[in-house]
């Protein structure tokens, strides 16, 4: 009789079977596929290549900048952007580390990477993939400048007044 009560304990505390796959480290391939498409947009930027750049977006992509106001589309941010492109410099942002996630199906990635950036100084990115016709488009970038926590107050401060002057008539 202990037999069958240890039995029935043992399956009663046994996790339900509900069909679903434990998640995996993402596949090395797929990983090194997304790393190659931000290299590469990256890269595009650093050259000022804008056809190159904004083929890496995908046509409903949004671009969410440091500044509260930067919500852009993707045809709203190249034309934003179009005249920096034009000189023939636009921005340099290098990577010093990324993490890539994958969905199960393998169709969509996120990622954050913190990147070294010579106008914004430490700047943190980070974004969303979809695999579309077997190649990997940005849907979206949101680029953010971490506030370290011990000047938090005083960035906050300065932020508050700011959108208090902003406020004025006349401003």
């Amino acid at each position: 009789m202990t037999a069958l009560t240890l039995l029935c304990l043992t399956l009663l505390s046994a996790p339900p079977n509900t069909g679903a796959k434990p998640s995996a480290a993402p596949p090395a391939a797929a990983t090194a596929a997304v790393n190659a498409v931000l290299d590469d947009w990256h890269r595009a930027a650093a050259q000022a290549d804008e056809a190159r750049y904004f083929a890496h977006f995908t046509p409903d992509a949004v671009y969410l900048g440091t500044d509260a106001t930067e919500r852009w589309t993707r045809d709203e941010f190249r034309a934003w952007a179009h005249p920096y492109f034009a000189k023939g410099k636009a921005w340099d942002f290098t990577p010093s580390s990324r993490h890539v996630s994958l969905s199960r199906d393998g169709t969509l990635a996120w990622f954050d990477e913190v990147l070294a950036t010579p106008n914004l100084g430490p700047a943190r990115g980070s974004g969303v993939l979809v695999k579309e016709a077997g190649t990997w488009k940005i849907a979206q970038y949101n680029l953010s400048i971490p506030i370290p926590n011990d000047v938090l107050d005083d960035v906050k401060a300065r932020i508050e007044q700011y959108e208090k002057n902003k406020a004025k008539p006349g401003k």
